[in-house]
């Protein structure tokens, strides 16, 4: 079976999707950093039916890698002239597969980094998408303020320095634009924080400012960065999608994509340049606003918190996938709890959002037996996570009185977890940039009951605060006294 390229796109079987375009028509105007599966089942789709319109064949985008893990998608992406099948899993069995052509190139930053350099300063590029993870940004998680000693960045801070890094490169091509007297790009975050776009602003701009702080005032002032909410379950791809693409519908693709039926993105638009500065995005059903902060919260707080409410206690408990708990009327009831009493209260009115269908959407979503999402990947990273989803609404409902005693469990549930050791003896693999901190903490927790808590760059001072430390603790116990699902039990009651 020959692999997916440009040249056997057209045999594919009819029951395959396919662009309804001439790729070799395609302009780049995006280059995107982080392509990942995230990107290609959402922005990547995006673009690709707003072509498939036949509009915005002037907006094909350029992937950019600049980790060394990206080798494997720039040696499957190049294979397949930028080519890759998206599979929407429904949950009643039915795959939908499609091939899209809205990426054009990929280039590994290491191989060449004056080719990333010309495609970011070519007047054709009108927007630099970013989907880097949240630790990408380099913020500190208690003061929002940029990490200027993490030594990821420290080889661009030296003069004249080659970028390796995406701050690197956006702030140098913005100075070789300057200094050309090309407009800017627009840098347009599709990550997981709230005010995405307006944390990329702070941290470019401090980055900036490190190497030239008039060019940081002219960023300040000259470029646009977008806020944005984005929202589609796209777990990882693993062995047996590549086999069940090849095998039901004789695709031979190298990196294929799988996601879920259901995909959002709120986008504020507010970009620079001629003829709106972006594809006519509000085509394909994204929604166009004037303030993304509502959206965003509702987002966060409850789809993304909901993910680390289930994640520890469903892998304590003995699942492996968010299915299977949120398959599991307890867990199901406990989520809309947290949902209900914790995170709506936090929330702003949502334009056009019936947010209690869309709590048990939600639920649904999570329990798509087709997805297979794993309760690892939700659990890894967490010290990125907790602090930017859950610990908000904690502070939230302390100041007003509120309800905190599940979010609570959340906490404990992730210190529980981070010992590593699961309730029936086996080891748990942690996966975490903190990965030694957190760990460490968690192993003091016999002696000191607050040790996971005491991290003020994750917690703030959460553990100063005597009625969160109260349910904290009452709950780390139960955790360790009775395990994951009898201390739901105890917190959440049948009804």
């Amino acid at each position: 079976m020959p692999q997916l390229t440009q040249e056997t796109l057209e045999s594919l079987p009819d029951g395959v999707g396919r662009p309804a375009y001439d790729r070799s028509d395609v302009i780049p105007g995006i280059v995107h950093f982080g392509v990942g599966g995230f990107h290609r089942a959402h922005e990547a789709m995006y673009v690709d039916a707003l072509m498939n319109r036949g509009e915005g064949l002037d907006w094909g985008i350029v992937g950019v890698g600049t980790m060394p893990a990206d080798a494997r998608m720039r040696d499957v992406l190049q294979a397949q002239d930028g080519l890759y099948t998206l599979v929407v899993k429904h949950p009643d069995g039915v795959l939908e597969p499609r091939v899209i052509g809205s990426i054009v190139r990929y280039l590994l930053a290491a191989d060449d980094p004056e080719a990333v350099l010309d495609i970011l300063t070519a007047t054709s590029t009108r927007i630099v998408s970013l989907t880097i993870t949240e630790g990408g940004y380099l913020f500190h998680p208690s003061t929002g303020e940029f990490d200027s000693s993490a030594p990821l960045i420290q080889p661009d801070l030296v003069a004249g320095a080659v970028p390796t890094t995406v701050f690197g490169f956006i702030v140098e091509s913005l100075r070789r634009r300057r200094e050309a007297g090309s407009a800017p790009f627009t840098v347009m975050s599709c990550d997981n924080i709230p005010g995405n776009g307006d944390v990329a602003k702070k941290m470019v701009t401090a980055f900036a400012e490190l190497k030239d702080a008039k060019l940081a005032d002219w960023i300040r002032l000259s470029v646009s960065f977008p806020n944005s909410m984005v929202d589609r379950i796209t777990p990882v791809t693993d062995a047996g999608d590549i086999a069940s693409l090849r095998d039901t519908f004789g695709v031979e693709d190298g990196w294929p994509v799988v996601c879920e039926p259901f995909t959002q993105w709120v986008l504020e638009d507010h970009f620079e340049g001629v003829d709106k500065g972006r594809p006519s995005f509000e085509d394909v059903a994204v929604q166009l606003v004037t303030d993304v902060e509502p959206y965003e919260l509702m987002k966060l707080r409850l789809l993304n918190a909901s993910h680390q409410a289930l994640c520890y206690l469903g892998y304590l408990s003995g699942y492996r996938y968010a299915h299977e708990v949120c398959q599991d009327p307890l867990f199901a009831r406990f989520l809309l709890s947290y949902m209900d009493r914790e995170a709506t209260p936090t929330l702003q009115e949502v334009p056009g959002v019936d947010l209690t269908a869309y709590k048990h959407q939600l639920v649904e979503r999570f329990a798509n037996p087709e997805v297979r999402d794993t309760l690892a990947r939700l659990c890894a990273e967490s010290s990125d996570r907790i602090p930017k989803w859950l610990v908000p609404v904690i502070m939230e409902n302390l100041a007003s009185g509120g309800e905190i005693g599940l979010s609570a469990l959340v906490v404990a549930s992730w210190a529980r977890y981070a010992e590593g050791v699961d309730e029936q003896g086996e080891p748990i693999e942690v996966v975490d940039q903190l990965k030694d901190r957190v760990m460490a903490a968690a192993a003091r927790q016999g002696d000191d009951p607050l040790a996971f808590l005491r991290d003020e760059t994750l917690f703030g001072n959460l553990a100063a605060d005597e009625r969160f430390t109260t349910s904290y603790t009452r709950s780390l116990n139960s955790l360790h006294e009775v395990g994951a699902r009898a201390t739901l039990e105890n917190l959440v009651p049948s009804e």
